[in-house]
């Protein structure tokens, strides 16, 4: 799945930028070095957390067509490029956003949605889910992603992503400040001690907050769904291509982008999966009537 994991690794790769810049600066140590100055702590960690979230959220899009090699359809080539330029289009009118550029990369059946900003987003189709579906299931799929766009669920999983980025580095350095003085006994300032437990504290508390992401992903799925069945004045034809998608291998995606996918093979556990069981979407979706 191409999109909340290419987010997530973004934002944690851009996280640890951030501390280590931080902390060859001497910021870090300052917060750290004569008790913990709770306030002071809690604004760095804010900054780092909501960094790290944000610079992921404004790269998503060169980031999504770098790594999936999509290309974007500035001008139809063919009838069936046409077609999904002008399905697009007017998903977006029923959305009430702008058309967002639409890009075509080649893999295994999946699409996408990201960008910082509704009214340029990117929404993206592989060959496979191109070939192996028909175009009403196409048009459910790209009203789903268009859900995602309208939803604003790009800004909604980054604010979730900063808020959580804050508690794990504020929680790491606390960790961390303990040990160091209580198990390796450092007397003054901070030793080494306070450095790893930092490195390890943020990457399980990372997991954690991880889950979490995973969680609010999964609800988001449930509202996209019921945005295309309200899009085309059916949730039919959703059902069809979720049914479609459930006996098709689902295209791998980037990490940070695995939560705007339309499936996820939930290959880490149920834990981690961005996306419900296609079983349990169809449901949701027949409730519906």
């Amino acid at each position: 799945m191409k999109r909340i994991i290419l987010f997530v690794l973004t934002n944690l790769a851009v996280m640890m930028v951030l501390s280590v810049v931080t902390s060859v600066l001497g910021v870090d140590r300052f917060l750290a070095g004569t008790g913990i100055n709770v306030p002071m702590l809690l604004v760095f960690s804010a900054v780092i957390g909501f960094g790290g979230a944000i610079i992921s959220l404004l790269m998503s899009k060169p980031i999504a067509k770098w790594s999936t090699g999509a290309q974007v359809i500035e001008a139809p080539r063919s009838e069936s490029e046409a077609w999904l330029k002008a399905t697009v289009t007017r998903l977006a009118d029923k959305a009430g956003v702008g058309q967002p550029e639409l890009a075509v990369y080649e893999g295994e059946p999946n699409a996408f949605a990201t960008g910082a900003f509704k009214n340029s987003a990117l929404v993206a189709v592989s060959t496979g889910l191109l070939s192996s579906m028909s175009r009403e299931e196409i048009e459910a799929v790209l009203g789903h992603e268009m859900a995602h766009v309208a939803n604003g669920d790009m800004v909604t999983m980054t604010l979730i992503q900063g808020v959580l980025n804050t508690f794990v580095v504020f929680l790491s350095r606390v960790v961390g400040y303990v040990v160091d003085k209580t198990v390796f006994r450092t007397e003054r300032g901070v030793g080494m001690g306070y450095y790893i437990t930092v490195i390890v504290c943020q990457i399980l508390f990372g997991v954690l907050a991880a889950i979490i992401v995973a969680w609010f992903s999964r609800r988001r799925e449930f509202r996209a769904d019921a945005g295309s069945a309200q899009y085309l004045g059916s949730p039919q034809p959703m059902m069809n291509a979720l049914a479609r998608l459930g006996g098709l291998p689902p295209g791998e995606l980037p990490k940070s982008l695995q939560g705007f996918g339309i499936t996820d093979k939930a290959s880490f556990g149920a834990l981690f999966a961005t996306h419900p069981p296609i079983e349990e979407r169809i449901r949701a979706l027949q409730a519906r009537g």
